[in-house]
């Protein structure tokens, strides 16, 4: 648990704008963390995918015994890449003054800033178009009749 010194803000709401209070944990709570993309996504993928199907024809379950084994194998396969994946990019995070001292650039707290204000107000959004649909929604999350 942190301190109060370290954590200002109440757990139980953000008093002013949350842009804002998230751009001032930024130097706490912000992290850059690898990411593996395009073709050595699709290696491991294929790694995976041909390592559960070796794996499995060893207990007697083949392509011949089990028709969909490769959509099952495949749907494996893929949580296998991202749990490595993950697991890698966890492990080697950077945080924000280490991006700005390695790129030279001051100003990825203001572009941050300004992504999180952007994608914020497009969820506020895309919630306000889903309103008209909620009350019928929410119906099922009321209490029992009885209930108080």
């Amino acid at each position: 648990m942190t301190d109060s010194k370290e954590n200002p803000i109440p757990l139980g709401g953000v008093e002013g704008d949350v842009t804002t209070v998230l751009a001032r944990l930024m130097q706490r709570d912000l992290v850059f963390v690898m990411r593996f993309i395009g073709e050595s996504q699709h290696l491991m993928q294929n790694h995976f995918q041909q390592f559960i199907l070796k794996e499995l024809a060893i207990t007697g379950a083949t392509p011949e015994t089990h028709p969909l084994l490769h959509a099952f194998a495949e749907k494996h396969a893929l949580m296998l890449r991202e749990f490595v994946f993950s697991g890698v990019s966890l492990s080697r995070q950077f945080r924000v003054e280490d991006i700005e001292q390695l790129t030279g650039d001051t100003m990825i707290r203001v572009d941050v800033w300004d992504q999180l204000r952007n994608h914020i107000s497009m969820a506020e959004s895309q919630f306000r178009t889903q309103l008209p649909e909620l009350p019928q929604i929410l119906e099922a999350w009321k209490s029992p009749e009885g209930w108080s």
